[in-house]
């Protein structure tokens, strides 16, 4: 049985809630053109899809689709929703629900600033310095939260109480997305300049679909089509 859920980071995770296609439907989107249509998937066909990703022929692979539940990090949703094309989001409100007490982000470790890439990160910072900034972080995050609930009771309204909270604050999403833009987002964000923590999310994405559409996947992965 495919897996369908794994867990991502302290508290989040990616759930594979539905999927329409595989590598035949590619297959059978692209031979539509004369009249024809498989009911096997066969060895041939890889090198159909390949041809499909080399020469840019994308149309084919948008005829499948996945639909996934993610609970990230709000920084990390603020990098992945620039992801638009070919894609759709519905994400939890904070004016219809109230936050819970402990749901930030909580990092094993901090980073240092990259020296050479300028919005990059590198290695842990200075060991002295570790449970200091492990305080001022959880310090501020706690202190956002408790100021948040105290609005709350003051009879502040949700939408505005929510202001106040961290971007590390944990949020939940439904996503569904095209092969073709999924292919292009695994490929951007598993790349090793991108975010470490969004480069987990697009490692448990690939992990949950790659079984189901391995030739296509491959294909569009191997290519600069995106």
């Amino acid at each position: 049985m495919s897996q369908t859920e794994i867990t991502v980071l302290d508290k989040g995770f990616v759930r594979l809630v539905d999927a329409m296609g595989s590598d035949l439907s590619v297959v059978n989107a692209a031979r539509v053109s004369f009249g024809k249509r498989k009911e096997t998937f066969e060895e041939g066909d890889k090198k159909l899809i390949k041809y499909l990703a080399t020469h840019e022929h994308t149309s084919p692979f948008r005829h499948a689709y996945v639909q996934f539940h993610v609970k990230a990090p709000i920084f990390v949703f603020r990098q992945w929703m620039k992801h638009q094309v070919g894609c759709s989001w519905n994400e939890i409100s904070g004016r219809y629900v109230e936050f819970a007490d402990e749901e930030y982000f909580v990092p094993a470790t901090f980073r240092q600033q990259a020296k050479v890439n300028k919005q990059g990160s590198e290695g842990e910072i200075e060991e002295g310095n570790r449970e200091a900034a492990m305080k001022a972080y959880l310090d501020a995050c706690r202190e956002s939260v408790a100021q948040y609930k105290k609005m709350l009771e003051l009879g502040v309204c949700r939408e505005q109480a929510r202001c106040v909270l961290p971007l590390g604050l944990y949020s939940e999403v439904y996503w569904t997305t095209s092969l073709q833009a999924v292919a292009h987002f695994i490929r951007l964000r598993s790349e090793s300049h991108a975010q470490w923590e969004i480069q987990e999310y697009a490692h448990a994405v690939r992990s949950l679909i790659e079984d189901r559409f391995s030739a296509s996947l491959s294909a569009l992965l191997d290519s600069d089509v995106g």
